[in-house]
């Protein structure tokens, strides 16, 4: 596998971007719930969360992410979760369920 992996930098943050995107449609940061998204109940959105990682795991295994791509798809996540306003403890719950989605060994 390598440290690097077959992923450029730009398909890894990409596909952190479209991560974050899926969580806010999920979980709108605190106070940006709207009238047609109100909010998940904490075990949905562990659901939710876990089959999104789940696709996380699948890109980690198609592009044979080495450990400096995860460690870049894991930053580039947090800092466009941090962009969206969410807050600092809620993103590294989250952070490190993807870490730990793309690191097990399968």
């Amino acid at each position: 596998m390598g440290l690097f992996g077959s992923a450029s930098g730009k398909d890894v943050d990409e596909f952190a971007t479209r991560l974050v995107d899926e969580v806010f449609r999920l979980r709108p940061p605190e106070g940006k719930a709207g009238p047609f998204n109100p909010g998940v109940s904490l075990k949905y959105l562990e659901q939710r969360v876990d089959a999104l990682f789940a696709t996380a795991t699948a890109f980690r295994k198609q592009h044979k992410l080495g450990l400096y791509k995860k460690a870049r798809l894991a930053n580039s996540f947090r800092w466009a979760m941090k962009e969206r306003g969410y807050e600092d403890s809620f993103i590294e719950m989250i952070t490190e369920k993807l870490v730990v989605a793309v690191s097990r060994k399968d």
